[in-house]
């Protein structure tokens, strides 16, 4: 049963919004898992991000096994590549690159993780990812090696996100990349929640609580903080 999916949609249906936190295991320091779940056991967090674009193999799920010691919230595994796969988390993002065109993130690394996947019990979510223009190279656009759409190619990214939910993909994540200094705009989000009807996730560039609630408002169902997050792990105590 997918009672992780399962619960972003009746949470879709209530209008009750998720927060998750994007935790890259290559940024932390595993001593320091107990004091951060602390703080994110006390946030509005609902879920854990775990995953990055390089991350030594391994590394998650240590990171995931800590992290299972200190919090009862779902971790969903964000994965940039096969080795961050681990059956200690709770299911994951099955990211699909829609935006870009490079067959590796299209399709070959969900091939090299099938069987991976076949023997776990991980809740497996397809999930359609579009990076968009973000103000600056992030660590997706190098390592995938594509471009993000422009931002100002709203009917590109609408109709990037009416491809994902037509062609199977149970959630449909705008992305503006890990350290992007600028968000997807609002009144992107808000053209893509109108277009779709799978649940619709929003990240990158997102660094204060107006920015959360404005999403929120435009129609985005979950929010993803990342870098805020790290940088400040007391952001939401402000």
């Amino acid at each position: 049963m997918q009672q992780i999916y399962q619960d972003i949609l009746q949470a879709k249906a209530n209008n009750n919004k998720l927060l998750a936190i994007l935790l890259d295991p290559d940024k932390l320091n595993i001593e320091n898992i107990e004091q951060l779940s602390s703080k994110i056991n006390s946030s509005p967090a609902t879920h854990i991000f775990v995953g990055g674009s390089i991350v030594s193999n391994g590394e998650t799920k240590l990171i995931v096994l800590e992290l299972k010691k200190h919090t009862s919230l779902p971790i969903i595994l964000f994965p940039g590549n096969t080795n961050q796969v681990t059956n200690k988390a709770d299911g994951i993002l099955f990211l699909s690159l829609l935006s870009g065109r490079n067959p590796e993130y299209l399709i070959e690394q969900h091939v090299k993780a099938a069987p991976l996947l076949q023997k776990s019990d991980l809740e497996i979510i397809p999930t359609g990812y579009i990076l968009i223009e973000g103000g600056v190279e992030t660590a997706v656009q190098k390592v995938s090696n594509t471009l993000p759409i422009p931002k100002n190619d709203v009917n590109l990214i609408i109709h990037t996100a009416l491809a994902g939910q037509y062609t199977g993909k149970q959630l449909i994540y705008l992305e503006a990349g890990s350290g992007a200094t600028e968000s997807v705009e609002i009144k992107t989000i808000s053209l893509v929640a109108n277009a779709i009807d799978v649940p619709l996730i929003v990240g990158g560039g997102i660094r204060s609580k107006n920015k959360i609630e404005a999403a929120y408002q435009a129609g985005a169902d979950l929010v993803v903080i990342g870098t805020a997050f790290e940088n400040d792990s007391d952001f939401f105590k402000k």
